[in-house]
């Protein structure tokens, strides 16, 4: 990866998470209206990307993009369902969401390196 892909990585995580933050701390900022929904498209997307990472790049990039909105619209349309709506809530709970998708990569990538190890030890 290239430095400077890596630099806007790395700037985007640290405002997604700062959106987080703003908005479970309830600051009342300017910037939590931009970095909010920011966290709320991003993270979703960069989880279900990070699971394609074999894939063709532009499918992934579209699947996550597609599954970002899928998921904020579906939690939207509970919160409104359920008269329960808090953007706290819906931060925690895109949060929680992208955790377990990351932990599934997580746990899909350990058990794909033991296959490949012990396949290789094979022949």
């Amino acid at each position: 990866m290239p430095i400077d892909r890596r630099v806007f990585t790395w700037i985007l995580a640290v405002a997604c998470i700062s959106g987080a933050v703003l908005t479970l701390a309830g600051v009342d900022t300017p910037l939590r209206l931009v970095l909010t929904p920011m966290f709320l498209l991003v993270v979703p997307g960069a989880a279900v990307m990070g699971l394609l990472r074999d894939r063709d790049p532009l499918a992934a990039l579209s699947v996550g993009a597609a599954a970002s909105l899928v998921v904020n619209v579906l939690l939207a349309t509970a919160m409104l369902s359920f008269d329960a709506w808090s953007p706290r809530a819906g931060v925690a709970t895109i949060a929680v969401l992208s955790g377990f998708i990351y932990v599934l990569r997580v746990l899909y990538r350990g058990s794909e390196s033991l296959q490949t190890e012990q396949g290789a030890r094979s022949r």
